[in-house]
């Protein structure tokens, strides 16, 4: 099978997404079938969206039916619905009202960055920097909810059942920025 990028470093960034990813959505699927569906079923509704981008992930990256638009436009629309669903329209509930705040606001960020510089047709003119924000502040969001589950929010039988799903995005948004990245770079 031939794939879109060469570089081994180029690959080993796709391939930490994968095994990230894998795990991470494994996890989830476990959590799910543990703790019954009546109970997990956001987290099957997200999941959906991100084995969406992690198939078009894949595609991408062996050159599969996929072009850079698509790939772009679809993976923008998945994360997008998942910032939106999880973050602003059914936010958790942090014990601590400031970094609830702070969550909040950078999911909006994070929104109108996905909508900015993946739903614009010219997303090559943009440079590597401005990508690599995407990450960050879904990063950002993911560490202000680990810091407030383990230090304000009571531990319970949820509680590292919630702490790998809320690394599944950063995860995706890695592998996503950096095929952004390389095909800007001209290694396809």
């Amino acid at each position: 099978m031939k794939t879109r990028f060469h570089k081994n470093t180029k690959v080993a960034d796709i391939l930490i997404t994968a095994i990230g990813g894998t795990l991470s959505v494994g996890v989830t699927a476990f959590g799910i079938f543990h703790f019954g569906l009546s109970e997990t079923w956001p987290e099957l509704v997200l999941n959906i969206f991100y084995i969406i981008c992690f198939a078009l992930i894949w595609m991408y990256f062996f050159n599969i039916r996929v072009n850079t638009y698509q790939f772009n436009y679809w993976c923008s629309l998945s994360m997008g619905i998942t910032v939106l669903l999880r973050d602003v329209l059914c936010p958790p509930p942090l014990a601590n009202l400031p970094m609830r705040s702070v969550s909040f606001t950078l999911a909006v960020l994070l929104l109108c960055t996905l909508t900015y510089f993946y739903a614009r047709r010219e997303w090559k003119a943009y440079t590597k920097n401005n990508l690599w924000i995407i990450f960050v502040v879904d990063a950002l969001i993911a560490a202000i909810y680990q810091v407030d589950i383990m230090f304000f929010e009571p531990v319970d039988e949820y509680t590292n059942y919630y702490l790998t799903e809320i690394w599944i995005r950063p995860t995706i948004s890695y592998g996503l920025v950096a095929c952004f990245v390389t095909d800007m770079e001209g290694d396809s």
